[in-house]
């Protein structure tokens, strides 16, 4: 029997000895798996971000066209802007960079085009 004591008693030691250290070395080693995940986790979040990111729409150009057509005749907007143009250059004698702004009333029962160059000078030229 005293060699039972003795053997027990050698046997205690040594398993609380190992067992001991395998206790602290795995906490250790949980808690650097768990940041290791947590920084994992926040990578991915921020990258889910940045692909729901929407670009805007490129906006579409409508082509627009105005004709006025009557007594067998056709004018486009384009042509209006050009004859007035014409008539503030060669007949008003005055520069073209200096018309700021035209407005035209167009009136076809009279074949006629009232202008208004600037706010200011007005006329009509027949069409």
């Amino acid at each position: 029997m005293a060699e039972d004591k003795k053997v027990a008693a050698t046997a205690k030691p040594v398993e609380k000895a190992t067992a001991k250290p395998v206790a602290k070395a795995a906490p250790v080693k949980k808690e650097a798996a768990k940041k290791e995940t947590v920084k994992k986790e926040v990578v991915k979040k921020e990258t889910a971000k940045k692909e729901v990111v929407k670009k805007p729409a490129a906006k579409v150009a409508v082509k627009e066209l105005v004709k006025v057509e009557f007594a067998g005749k056709s004018y486009t907007n384009e042509d209006f802007v050009k004859i007035a143009k014409d008539v503030w250059v060669y007949d008003l004698q005055k520069e073209a960079s200096q018309m700021k702004s035209l407005e035209l009333y167009v009136k076809p029962e009279e074949a006629l085009v009232y202008y208004v160059v600037n706010g200011e000078i007005t006329g009509s030229f027949a069409i």
